[in-house]
C-alpha cells in the first residue's frame, strides 16, 4: 500500500488562522522578497514531522497519541513575536511565536520518544514552537533578503490571540500544484479532568 505524508500537530481555530492571515497581509504588503506564504487553513503548530507513514503504521500512532492524550487536561499557549529560522539576518522561515506552558513542551518530547521507537527519525534541533507563516525562496537576492530582514525587525506584532489546546491531530498532507492539502486522519482528545486514582 502507498505510504501516507503525515504529521502530528496542533489544529488551530479558523478564527485564529484568520489573526495570523492579516500578518501574513501585512508582510505580504511590505516585503518585495519571493517567500511562499502558508494558506491561513493549513497553519497549525507542527509537533512532530513524520514524513512517509506506512497504512499499517497509522494504529500505533494513533494509540500513541490517544495515550498521551489521556495523560493531559487541556491547556493554552499565546501566540505573538515575529521571527525567521535561522534568524532574522537570514531568514529562510518567516513565523509567529508561541509562549507555552511545560505542558507543550512535555507533550512533544514524549510524541518524540515513542515515535522514535516506531522507527522514525528523532530531531535533531531542540524543539522551538512556532507557526510558520512563509518560507523565502533561495532565489530570492542578497538585496531582498536583507529588505526582508528590514522588515521583521521593525514589524512589531503583539500578542494576537490565546490558543485553547484540546486535542491533537494526525494529519495527512498530499502535495498538490495549488499547495499542500491537509487532512485530519485522527484526532486524541485531551482527558478533561483527572480523577483520583485510589
Amino acid at each position: 500500500m502507498t505510504a501516507i505524508r503525515s504529521f502530528i500537530a496542533i489544529h488551530l481555530s479558523e478564527e485564529t488562522q484568520q489573526k495570523i492571515d492579516r500578518i501574513i497581509q501585512q508582510l505580504e504588503q511590505k516585503i518585495d522578497a519571493p517567500v511562499r506564504w502558508v494558506r491561513p487553513q493549513n497553519i497549525h503548530l507542527t509537533l512532530k514531522f513524520l514524513g512517509d507513514v506506512s497504512p499499517s503504521n497509522l494504529e500505533h500512532l494513533e494509540n500513541i497519541l490517544q495515550a498521551e492524550a489521556d495523560e493531559l487536561q487541556p491547556f493554552e499557549f499565546s501566540i505573538g513575536g515575529l521571527g525567521a529560522f535561522p534568524n532574522p539576518r537570514h531568514p529562510r522561515v518567516i513565523w509567529i511565536g508561541v509562549q507555552a506552558p511545560e505542558a507543550l513542551y512535555n507533550l512533544q518530547s514524549h510524541i518524540e520518544t515513542e515515535t522514535h521507537k516506531l522507527g522514525y527519525a528523532s530531531e535533531e534541533r531542540k524543539f522551538s514552537p512556532h507557526l510558520t507563516l512563509g518560507r523565502v525562496s533561495r532565489n530570492a537576492s542578497p538585496i531582498e533578503v536583507r529588505e526582508l530582514s528590514d522588515v521583521l525587525n521593525t514589524m512589531k506584532v503583539g500578542q494576537i490571540d490565546t490558543v485553547h489546546v484540546q486535542d491533537i491531530h494526525l494529519f495527512r498532507s498530499d502535495l498538490k500544484p495549488g499547495g499542500a492539502v491537509y487532512t485530519s486522519l485522527f484526532i486524541a482528545s485531551l482527558f478533561p479532568e483527572k480523577i483520583d486514582r485510589i
